[in-house]
Formats: structure tokens, sequence, C-alpha cells
């Protein structure tokens, strides 16, 4: 994969783990405005499932070449989170080409896109899709 390609990371969290999320959400924030790290976009807080994901999560998007210092960012809170590549296979993304950082989550894979096909919107509150 080349350093600009577009990654994603999904953070997730339950009720007791929200502030941790929400720091974790400004922090990248930060990285964004002091140019830390190419971080690219930040999605809002979902406090329940959307999409594959079953449980509350906010996503980022990000360079490849900002992959280490997001995944320290985010091994630092405790906080699972889902990393993938933004490719044109939306369940390759989320399942043999991501990488888990904390314990796994059972997605709920039916409602990705098969190979080539990107929905422009399934209600992620992303500009492009909830991938």
């Amino acid at each position: 994969m080349n350093d600009n390609a577009p990654w994603h990371a999904h953070i997730y969290y339950d009720a007791s783990e929200r502030a941790a999320a929400e720091k974790l959400r400004a922090t990248f924030a930060d990285m964004m405005v002091d140019d830390v790290a190419p971080i690219l976009f930040i999605g809002r807080m979902t406090d329940g499932p959307v999409g594959p994901h079953p449980i509350a999560q906010f996503e980022i998007h990000f360079s490849g070449s900002a992959g280490t210092v997001v995944s320290r960012a985010i091994e630092t809170t405790g906080l699972r989170a889902l990393v993938h590549p933004l490719t044109d296979d939306d369940l390759a993304d989320h399942t043999t080409l991501a990488h888990w950082i904390g314990q796994p989550l059972d997605l709920d894979i039916s409602v990705l896109d098969p190979p080539g096909i990107i929905r422009a919107s399934r209600g992620s509150g992303s500009a492009t899709s909830d991938a």
C-alpha cells in the first residue's frame, strides 16, 4: 500500500468508555490542526450500532503514512479499534485486510458492499461511506 493511500480506523466504546473516546477524538482533532499526522476526516460519535459496527464508534480517515501514529494513539487509551485500508472491496477492507487493536468484535458483514461497489452513504455521518 502506498503511504498516501486512504485508511480508516473505527474506534469502539461503550458507555463507560465514552469519555476516553471523546478524549481520543479530541487528540485526533489536535493532530489534524497541528499537522502531526495526515488525519483527513474525523467522524461524529455514534452512540449505537451503525452499518457493520455493532456498538458505539467513531471513525477517522487518514493517510497510510499516519498509521503508526494513529495506532499508538489508540493503543494508549485501551479502546478497541478496527483499522483498515479503503479499497474497492468493502468486505475485504473490514475482514482480511483489516487489523484489530484490542479485542475484536463480530461485525455485521451482511451490510458491506460487494467488491467494486461503494454506495454513496449508509447513514454513518461520513461524507463518503460508513466503511
